[in-house]
């Protein structure tokens, strides 16, 4: 019985390890969301493919099982 427990147990950490990719949509918000509450007033947010990121310092989150990233860049310099 300790042996079915402890499968089910481990089955359960297997399948929240293999969760679905976070839609970029849903993670821009909260990024943005955290941004905000910084104190931040004026930036960019951008979601764009992987092929288009050109300085890997701007990305501050990747999307869609890692095939898009979400750039961000202040504007008040």
């Amino acid at each position: 019985m300790i042996r079915i427990a402890i499968a089910v147990l481990a089955s359960t950490f297997a399948v929240s390890a293999f969760a679905a990719p976070k839609p970029c949509e849903e993670l821009k918000a909260e990024i943005e969301a955290k941004i905000q509450a910084r104190g931040v007033t004026s930036y960019t947010l951008e979601i764009v493919p992987n092929s288009e990121v050109h300085d890997q310092n701007m990305v501050v989150g990747s999307c869609e099982g890692g095939t898009k990233k979400i750039i961000y860049q202040r504007n008040d310099r």
